[in-house]
C-alpha cells in the first residue's frame, strides 16, 4: 500500500476488544483518580496481557488499601486495530466502489488511534463526567514506541494550548500524561535486531513482500483445530490465556495479514531515534497540566531491557542506554534484565513483571 494514499478501511471503533480492571475506589473524590492505560506488542491483542493486569490490580488493591494512600489507580488495556475481523470494515482486500483496494492499518494509523482513545479514555469512564487526575502509559515492544509517539504529539499539543489565548475544545494537550513504562521497548533501529533483519528481508523480496500473508493464512487452514491446538499447547508449551488469543487470532482472516503488514511497516518507520531531547524532559507545561503542578515528577519514563532480545539490538540497546545517560536533564530509569525474562513477557512472566510495574507506578505516584 502506497503510504500517502488513504486507506479505504475503517475502523468499527466499539467493536475493538479491551480489558478494564478499575479501582474500588474509582468513586473516592478524595483521591487522585489516575488512567494506567496499557499499548500491547505485536500481535496487537490484549488478551496476552490479562494475567498480567490481573496480578497487577491485586497489587495495587493493596496499595490502595494502605491508610494515608490518596491514589485510586484505574487499568485500561485495548487491542490494536486489525487483529480482529470484527474491528475493520470491509476486510482487507476488498476492492471498493472507487476501485481502491482496502489495507491493513499502519503503524502511523495505530499511533493516532491510540491517541484519540487515551483522551477518549482520560475523560470519559470516570462518572459524573471526571476526567482522570493523572494518566501513566504502559508500552510493550512496539506498544513502547507508539506511547512515546504519544507523548512526543502530547508535548507538542500542550506547547500548542500553551501559545494560545482562546479555548479550542477537547485536545490530547488537555491530558495529564504523567509517566509512561516501555517494556522490552523497540524504539531504534528494529531491523537490525535478529528478527528485525529476517522480517526486513522479507520486506525487501518483492514477491514474498505481498504474498507473505497469504502463505502464512495458508499453512494454518491446511492445519485442522485439533492439531493447530496441540502446537500452540504442547509444542509451544503456552498457558491457557496464550494459547486462546494464539488461536483465536490464527483463525481470524485477516489478524495475520495485520502483524506482517505492521511488522513490515515498523521496519521502515523505527529506525533512528526521530524524537528531540525535551521529550525526555519533564517540561513545565506539561508539568502543569491538570493538576497545577502537585503531581510527583520524579522519573518520566522507566525503560525494561532484556539482556538478550531477539527484537532488540545489542549495540542499539547501548547506544541509547549510553545517550540517556549523557543527557542531564532527562528523566529516565533504564532497568536491563537480569532474571532472563524474554521479550514475549506476557506469556509465562505476567506476574513478575507486574511486581516490577508496580512498584515503579507507586514510585511515580509517590506512595
Amino acid at each position: 500500500m502506497d503510504d500517502t494514499a488513504a486507506n479505504p478501511t475503517l475502523a468499527s471503533q466499539d467493536q475493538v476488544p479491551f480489558l478494564e480492571y478499575p479501582s474500588q475506589k474509582r468513586d473516592d473524590l478524595n483521591r487522585r483518580q489516575c488512567l494506567i492505560y496499557l499499548i500491547p506488542g505485536n500481535p496487537g491483542l490484549v488478551a496476552y496481557y490479562e494475567p498480567f493486569l490481573k496480578t497487577l490490580r491485586q497489587l495495587l488493591d493493596e496499595k490502595e488499601a494502605k491508610e494515608g494512600c490518596r491514589y485510586a489507580f484505574h487499568l485500561y488495556g485495548r487491542n490494536l486495530l486489525g487483529f480482529v475481523d470484527e474491528d475493520h470494515e470491509p476486510l482487507f482486500g476488498t476492492t471498493t466502489a472507487d476501485g481502491v483496494r482496502t489495507a491493513p492499518f499502519s503503524l502511523e494509523e495505530q499511533i493516532r488511534c491510540s491517541c484519540a482513545r487515551v483522551k477518549e479514555v482520560s475523560g470519559s469512564i470516570l462518572r459524573d463526567g471526571r476526567a482522570f487526575d493523572e494518566v501513566l502509559l504502559i508500552g510493550h515492544s512496539v506498544g513502547a514506541y507508539i506511547c512515546l509517539e504519544i507523548f512526543n504529539r502530547h508535548h507538542h499539543a500542550v506547547l500548542s494550548l500553551a501559545a494560545k489565548q482562546d479555548n479550542p475544545g477537547p485536545s490530547l494537550g488537555n491530558v495529564n500524561l504523567k509517566a509512561g513504562i516501555l517494556l522490552f521497548p523497540t524504539i531504534s533501529h528494529i531491523a537490525r535486531s535478529n528478527s528485525g533483519q529476517k522480517l526486513d528481508l522479507l520486506r525487501r523480496t518483492p514477491f514474498l513482500d505481498w504474498s507473505a500473508h497469504h502463505v502464512a493464512k495458508g499453512f494454518v487452514n491446511l492445519c485442522p483445530p485439533w492439531l493447530l491446538g496441540a502446537i500452540v499447547r504442547r509444542v509451544m508449551g503456552f498457558p491457557e490465556h496464550a494459547a486462546a488469543a494464539t488461536l483465536r487470532f490464527l483463525a481470524s482472516r485477516d489478524g495475520i495479514w495485520q502483524a506482517l503488514h505492521m511488522g513490515k511497516d515498523e521496519m521502515r518507520t523505527i529506525t533512528e531515534e526521530k524524537w528531540s531531547e525535551d521529550l525526555w524532559e519533564i517540561q513545565e507545561a506539561e508539568d502543569e497540566v491538570g493538576d497545577g503542578g502537585k503531581g510527583v515528577a520524579g522519573t518520566k519514563f522507566f525503560l525494561y531491557f532484556a539482556e538478550k532480545d531477539h527484537w532488540v539490538a545489542d549495540e542499539c540497546r547501548n547506544d541509547f542506554i549510553e545517550k540517556r545517560r549523557r543527557h542531564e536533564k532527562g528523566s529516565t530509569r533504564i532497568v536491563v534484565d537480569e532474571e532472563r525474562i524474554p521479550h514475549a513477557f506476557c506469556i509465562h512472566h505476567s506476574e513478575s513483571m507486574a511486581e516490577k510495574v508496580g512498584v515503579w507506578i507507586q514510585d511515580v505516584a509517590g506512595v
